[in-house]
């Protein structure tokens, strides 16, 4: 199983000095973040659509092997809440094929107040071409249901497996043969303790076999939590006998050395 890892969005101010040398330019940092992660969830596609010329620039900055995620934008998921899903879908898809081969995953991050609809997400997903792998987060506890199960496993769409205050807030369904897994933020500050993501390094590595693959991103941004949990995470898959994609080196994203016991301090 390769469990692809990177960050819910890069250009962050407050990575600079962390991730980001002090000196380089913020126009380099995509090119930056691409050469020490093989993947990123673009959340800018969420509050407002780039264009497609945006999305053919970002392919032609990252590397050959760089995986891109695009959460879909609030019009369709906030704003129209699933109804009338096709022209919202199109434009998306239209944009996005500026990624090329580069575009890996569709993610619907749906409102905490929409309760399951299950005729709604079959058209929603029925706009998508049958190539896009789609993920689906939904957020009310009404969606745990078999029937709307039984609609990913049948549209191939994954569900988003997804942590929040260091507990799983969704089930943990496979609904087809990858998966996506999203970390929001700890329960005490935005950090997690490493014992929580090596437990979740042990879901994943007893859930996929050898030959699936598993997005992962960390959507906990601020201060730099995302680029520490994701190196430290590399390590509990590494244990979970796993492989992950490549991560920077903990001294590279941190400044601070590891002992590999507790949670590394971030520079400030």
């Amino acid at each position: 199983m390769s469990v692809v890892i990177g960050t819910s969005g890069w250009q962050y101010r407050d990575w600079r000095g962390r991730l980001y040398p002090q000196k380089l330019p913020q126009r380099l940092w995509l090119e930056h973040h691409a050469a020490l992660f093989a993947t990123v969830e673009s959340n800018a596609a969420f509050y407002r659509l780039p264009e497609h010329h945006t999305f053919e620039a970002w392919r032609r900055r990252t590397p050959a092997d760089f995986r891109w995620a695009v959460k879909a934008s609030r019009f369709l998921t906030h704003v129209k809440r699933l109804k009338e899903p096709e022209e919202p879908v199109a434009r998306l898809m239209e944009r996005a094929a500026g990624l090329g081969e580069r575009l890996d995953t569709v993610l619907l991050q749906l409102p905490p107040t929409l309760k399951a609809d299950v005729g709604l997400l079959q058209e929603c997903l029925a706009c998508f071409p049958p190539t896009v792998r789609v993920a689906v987060e939904p957020r009310h506890v009404s969606w745990w249901t078999d029937e709307v199960r039984a609609l990913l496993e049948r549209y191939g769409a994954a569900l988003c497996w997804a942590d929040r205050a260091e507990q799983p807030i969704a089930p943990l369904w496979r609904t087809v043969g990858w998966g996506y897994l999203r970390f929001h933020t700890g329960a005490e500050g935005w950090g997690y303790p490493p014992s929580v993501l090596q437990a979740w390094a042990d879901r994943l590595a007893a859930a996929y076999t050898d030959d699936e693959d598993v997005l992962v991103y960390f959507n906990n941004d601020p201060g730099g939590n995302a680029v520490v949990d994701a190196v430290v995470f590399a390590e509990a898959v590494r244990r979970a006998g796993r492989t992950p994609t490549r991560v920077p080196g903990l001294e590279q994203a941190t400044g601070a050395a590891w002992s590999g016991d507790e949670r590394p301090a971030l520079t400030t």
